[in-house]
């Protein structure tokens, strides 16, 4: 059996068993995680957990995240004061995303702006895309 190295840490997580084994993980044991604003839909940020992020997510109520390129996991707020309140936790329909659905307090990019997704507009309201109506 050939070795596998991550960029996450080798360790036990204290995450529900029957969850861990739905998840669906890239190569570096990671799932990508969406912020949301529960009560807007504003889609804020998007971060990277693995079982030990989400299980300290389900369970303390805010947003923990792992960190590759300080391989290490940062809780959103700690430091910048720009907290993340859980309100639900969803996985989508093929286990290999987390909808992560928070009150946001303050700015949720770190660049400081109220989104990670306000920059760096491709395409506003579809106009002219030449895109069909529907992907069937």
């Amino acid at each position: 059996m050939a070795c596998m190295t991550t960029s996450t840490p080798r360790r036990p997580s204290g995450l529900d068993p029957e969850i861990a084994a739905r998840l669906k993980r890239t190569a570096d044991g990671l799932l990508p995680a969406i912020a949301q604003q529960y009560d807007t839909g504003e889609v804020l940020m998007l971060g990277w957990m693995d079982d030990e992020a989400l299980h300290r997510t389900l369970t303390t109520g805010r947003c923990t995240y792992w960190s590759r390129s300080r391989r290490e996991y940062w809780v959103k707020g700690d430091t910048s004061g720009h907290f993340q309140w859980v309100k639900s936790v969803a996985l989508d329909c093929d286990a290999d995303t987390v909808l992560v659905k928070v009150d946001q307090v303050g700015a949720a990019c770190h660049t400081g702006a109220r989104t990670c997704f306000d920059e760096d507009v491709l395409l506003k309201d579809g106009a002219d895309s030449g895109a069909p109506a529907s992907d069937q």
